[in-house]
């Protein structure tokens, strides 16, 4: 009895400690849609308050039925869906290979892979738009593809080797003793065990390109292939900023993030215990 009124106060911190990150962590959120939702005349008018008094869905009327968000609300969806299989389909592939295989010049791939992401990305602009512009891929969503991907597959491969290296070899070694081809083996036995890796991966691709700024403001001029990044500073004017139309298309960009989780969520934990055996 006596342990259970001394472990109390210690239960009262650990989850108020947890209440106040997660309020800490989501108040932000809670801002974002609070603006989103107060009429103009309200914003500067009302001062500080946790809910106006009015609200309203001006804003969001006017994002979706008179700009051009959704426009560009597509064009990401294009790009970072496009940009994630890719991405993930080649990392996992090549991250098969540097688990399992030892090759010749395995250590200098590593390195470069390594040193590709050590330059800051501003230094790539002005090389790889000079590298485009011949081949008509600026202003074009396939550029901002072939740019995403290769940024993404080192640290995408070197993730999914991670995952390849925690399953033994001896399970696709007794599959192809059993007459399955490599190929096979990875496909039906291994992969599945990834499952995990392979939606972490499709999370932080599908992140990385929803929300990469530069080479889609650098590579792209015309509205017609800006992704929405480039669209939120169209709310930017020369001398004013409409934080309400702004803060409604941030709210509205949150919802493809959050609906690709929820669908990666179950293979995350299909793959967490796929390779689970009774003991």
């Amino acid at each position: 009895m006596k342990s259970s009124a001394c472990s109390r106060p210690y239960w009262f911190l650990h989850y108020g400690l947890l209440a106040f990150y997660v309020i800490f962590a989501l108040f932000p959120l809670y801002w974002l849609l609070k603006v989103s939702v107060t009429p103009n005349d309200l914003l500067y008018s009302e001062g500080i308050r946790l809910w106006p008094s009015r609200p309203s869905l001006a804003h969001y009327t006017f994002v979706l039925a008179h700009s051009d968000f959704p426009l560009f609300f597509k064009n990401s969806v294009i790009v970072s869906g496009s940009t994630a299989v890719f991405v993930t389909l080649v990392a996992a592939l090549s991250g098969y290979a540097m688990s399992r295989f030892d090759f010749r010049g395995k250590m200098w791939l590593v390195g470069l892979m390594l040193v590709t992401q050590m330059f800051p990305l501003v230094m790539l602009v002005a090389p790889i738009f000079k590298l485009f512009s011949p081949l008509g891929l600026t202003n074009s969503l396939t550029g901002l593809v072939v740019v995403y991907t290769a940024f993404n597959v080192p640290f995408a491969t070197f993730l999914m080797q991670s995952f390849f290296d925690g399953i033994p070899k001896d399970l696709e070694e007794a599959a192809m003793i059993d007459g399955a081809s490599r190929f096979r083996a990875f496909r039906q036995i291994i992969l599945p065990l990834t499952l995990p890796g392979v939606a972490a991966t499709l999370g932080f691709v599908f992140t990385a390109a929803w929300s990469e700024l530069l080479f889609a403001l650098m590579l792209v001029s015309k509205a017609g292939a800006s992704t929405f990044p480039v669209g939120l500073l169209s709310f930017v004017s020369k001398f004013s900023v409409d934080f309400g139309q702004m803060m409604a298309a941030g709210i509205l960009a949150l919802i493809p993030a959050c609906l690709f989780f929820l669908l990666i969520q179950r293979y995350l934990v299909q793959g967490l215990t796929a390779g689970a055996v009774k003991g």
